[in-house]
């Protein structure tokens, strides 16, 4: 069987179906969410853009009350299942051709989710798509299991799986190529500043600093506003050509308003971006503050000096790679005072003594820290027979070496009890997830296609 021959012939609705998907701004909005629309309206149109699709394909369709769904064909007791996600992040600015206006050049596709996670999606919809119109024989039942919460709580999975019934094994199409058997714990906590008796007197009052969206991006702006009768512009002027930052500064009536722009990255690896609050926090640290909002920049400069952990003594590091801290949401405006922070720990980490060590110095500083959402490592192991099947549907595809892996991200592959991530990015491609511009080749996600269509047959046959 010529698996890419059958995606090729399929190129142009391949294309047409996905940037269809990509046009849709599917960012969670729980203002607007409402009956059987969780997540907010646009993710619902992302859901129902996926159901139109495996409707006219002729595949069996099944909502679960908006938080997630599934295309199923075949037939048979067991289920190899596929986990995607619909939902994308935020798109921030700077975009070149606009984050939902899907633009392709030089070979790329550019729009927010082409990486992360539609253009996969896609592909693993087309070679679930090829596999049922080549009449293929499968002895299971195959569904592509589309989630509308993955960047944000996971709540579509949680509830998916209190309806359905759990895949004998499957994999998730959002991640790197070959294989990803082991994924890092995720933890995403929240601290909160204690109140402080206020101390009349302080040159600055910190009335508010704001920055970032999510817990699991790397913010790229930040806004911190300042009431003062000092004259600032020259040294904030100073600051920002002292570590090349990106930044402005206004005076209107006794109060500043200072801005720092950053660079977006995924929290998996917070060193490929550019914290926009910690570079501010940085300026704002050599200014005399009052009390609450000097304890509050204090605070956050030292949680996150380093990306490993390092200053807080947190760090642990494994065959799955480092542990990681990233800051993405900062609120310090009236009553709210708080800090995300998204952990991400190695598979041998003893990580609740680790916490326990962050609580005691959050403490020491006026913070409490509480737990948002927490996901023990993940980890299938290498003779399993769903990694032996896609190691050699991989290696027969690119004659290259199937190597297993382990990352700091989090796929949907580990609310599987038998899970891998598997692609779409090839060995060597940029990882551009969460960022502005963001791409995807598309020659990578036709070569994603026709490696999941054997894939699909070889699971489920």
């Amino acid at each position: 069987m010529n698996w890419r021959q059958e995606v090729d012939a399929r190129t142009d609705a391949f294309l047409e179906d996905l940037k269809g998907l990509l046009q849709i701004p599917s960012v969670l909005d729980e203002d607007k969410a409402g009956p059987n629309e969780p997540f907010g309206p646009e993710v619902r149109r992302a859901l129902d853009y996926m159901f139109a699709l495996g409707e006219r394909d002729g595949f069996v369709t099944k909502d679960v009350g908006g938080y997630a769904g599934h295309l199923e064909y075949g037939s048979g007791e067991e289920i190899v299942g596929i986990l995607c996600h619909l939902d994308v992040v935020p798109a921030g600015d700077g975009w070149t051709y606009g984050a939902f206006n899907p633009t392709v050049a030089d070979g790329k596709l550019y729009a927010r989710g082409s990486n992360d996670d539609k253009g996969p999606t896609m592909a693993a919809y087309y070679g679930l798509r090829i596999v049922k119109e080549l009449g293929l024989p499968l002895s299971k039942r195959v569904r592509l299991i589309a989630g509308c919460d993955e960047e944000s709580e996971w709540r579509c999975v949680r509830e998916y799986f209190k309806q359905e019934a759990m895949p004998t094994y499957g994999f998730a199409p959002d991640a790197d190529f070959p294989i990803i058997n082991a994924e890092k714990g995720l933890y995403d906590g929240v601290l909160k500043q204690l109140p402080i008796q206020r101390v009349p007197g302080s040159k600055h009052h910190l009335v508010s600093f704001v920055s970032g969206e999510r817990p699991n991006m790397v913010p790229d702006f930040a806004t911190a506003v300042l009431e003062t009768e000092d004259v600032l512009e020259e040294k904030f002027e100073a600051y920002l050509a002292k570590y090349e930052a990106d930044g402005t500064c206004t005076w209107d009536a006794g109060t500043y308003t200072f801005t720092m722009k950053g660079v977006a990255a995924h929290a998996m690896e917070p060193d490929n971006g550019v914290n926009a609050a910690y570079v501010l926090a940085g300026f704002l640290l050599t200014l005399p503050l009052d009390i609450q909002g000097e304890r509050y920049i204090e605070f956050m400069r030292h949680v996150f000096a380093d990306s490993r952990g390092i200053s807080l003594g947190i760090e642990a590091t494994d065959e799955t790679g480092d542990l990681t801290i990233n800051g993405g949401v900062f609120r310090y405006q009236g009553e709210e005072r708080t800090a995300t922070v998204n952990i991400r720990y190695p598979y041998t980490a003893k990580f609740e003594e680790r916490l326990q060590n962050l609580k005691e110095i959050a403490l020491s500083f006026g913070f409490e820290l509480s737990t948002r959402h927490h996901m023990p490592p993940h980890h299938v192991a290498e003779d399993h027979p769903l990694v032996k099947t896609l190691a050699d549907v991989y290696e027969r595809q690119t004659g290259e070496s199937a190597h297993l892996m382990a990352i700091g991200g989090g796929t949907y592959a580990r609310s599987l009890e038998a899970g891998v991530a598997f692609g779409a990015l090839f060995p060597g491609a940029k990882d551009v997830a969460h960022q502005v511009d963001e791409y995807m080749e598309i020659e990578d996600l036709l070569r994603a296609a026709a490696i999941y269509a054997e894939a699909i047959y070889e699971l489920a046959k």
